[in-house]
């Protein structure tokens, strides 16, 4: 795939983070729960490769914050924006090794989830004491992984079901990444 369909499927990667948490209705427990910016990170990881989707995961929460105030820039979107941009970034150089291999999205899907999670954890922790709060153990472990389980779900579910059904319809060409 060339630079130009990568810049363009790019911009829409973000654009799509952009609209997707109004499926949530705005709700930001509902938001939470689902995890709708994660999905055109990861996304745009798998499809455009690690550059494109640093990038993007990068842009979409940081971008959202400015137009519409959701998430809060501090200290949540600037934290998403590490973590956004970790899935995109790991899920992309993973899938360029892996592509091939028969598990190769979720060997790779799986080790960018828990890596963006480890990056939001870290980054939230550096954020919240300048902030002067406190981010303990428990608040990670409840915001990563328990509060954020139906999100989890429908990115182990939805990521390879859209990644197999473009590989099947042969909307992309083999790339490098």
């Amino acid at each position: 795939m060339n630079k130009t369909k990568k810049l363009t499927l790019s911009a829409l990667f973000i654009a799509l983070g952009i609209l997707l948490p109004f499926v949530t209705g705005q709700i930001p427990s509902f938001g939470n729960l689902l995890l709708p910016m994660h999905i055109p990170a990861l996304l745009c990881g798998f499809v455009c490769g690690n550059p494109y989707g640093l990038l993007v995961g990068g842009i979409i929460p940081i971008l959202r914050s400015v137009m519409l105030g959701r998430p809060a820039m501090m200290p949540t979107a600037l934290a998403m924006a590490v973590e956004l941009a970790t899935y995109g970034a790991v899920s992309g150089l993973l899938y360029a090794r892996l592509k091939n291999k028969k598990a190769g999205i979720y060997l790779s899907l799986l080790p960018a989830m828990l890596a963006g999670r480890i990056t939001w954890g870290i980054t939230s922790l550096i954020l919240y004491r300048i902030m002067g709060n406190p981010f303990t153990w428990k608040y990670f472990v409840a915001e990563s992984f328990i509060n954020a389980t139906p999100g989890i779900l429908v990115q182990i579910i939805l990521i390879p079901a859209i990644m197999y059904a473009v590989k099947r319809a042969k909307l992309l060409e083999p790339s490098g990444n």
